[in-house]
C-alpha cells in the first residue's frame, strides 16, 4: 500500500480575500437581523410617560366661591401648581390657602409625586382639600395607553 501525499498550495492573497468576505458576510447577516427586529424603543418611551402634557384644573368649592387649582404637566414632570380665581375676599377669608399650597408644591416639585407629603397640624384640613384637588387634576392628566 502506498499512500499518496497530496500537497495543497494556497496563495496568501486567496486566504486574505476569503477571510475578508467571510467577515463581511457575517456583518451583513448581523445588520439584517438588527434592522428587522421589532423596535422596543416606542414601548419604552410610552411606559415612562406618566402624563399627557397640558394644563389641567380641578375646582374647590368654598362657601359660594369656586377656586380652581391649575396643574401644568409635561410627559414626566409636574411643572407648576397654582390657584386660579382666588379673589382678595376669598384670600382674606381663607388666609392659609396660599401658604399651604406653597408648602405642598415645594414637596411635590421635589418628589414629583403626591406620596408621603407632609403638612403641619395648623393647616391640616386646608392641605387635605388642596391635595385632593391636585390629585383630581393629575388623574385628568394621567397618560392613558391606547
Amino acid at each position: 500500500m502506498s499512500s499518496k501525499t497530496k500537497i495543497v498550495v494556497l496563495h496568501l492573497k486567496e486566504v486574505v480575500y476569503t477571510a475578508i468576505f467571510a467577515v463581511l458576510g457575517i456583518l451583513l447577516i448581523l445588520l439584517l437581523i438588527f434592522m428587522f427586529l421589532p423596535d422596543d424603543k416606542d414601548k419604552a418611551t410610552e411606559e415612562t410617560m406618566k402624563y399627557t402634557a397640558g394644563v389641567y384644573t380641578s375646582s374647590i368649592q368654598l362657601n359660594d366661591n369656586a377656586i380652581d387649582v391649575e396643574v401644568v404637566v409635561d410627559e414626566n414632570h409636574i411643572n407648576s401648581i397654582t390657584l386660579v380665581n382666588l379673589d382678595e375676599a376669598t384670600a382674606a377669608m381663607y388666609p392659609l390657602m396660599q401658604p399651604a399650597l406653597d408648602n405642598l408644591t415645594e414637596q411635590i416639585y421635589e418628589k414629583q409625586s403626591l406620596e408621603n407629603i407632609s403638612y403641619g397640624d395648623d393647616n391640616q384640613y386646608t392641605s387635605m382639600v388642596l391635595l385632593n384637588a391636585i390629585h383630581s387634576a393629575l388623574e385628568k392628566a394621567a397618560y392613558i395607553q391606547e
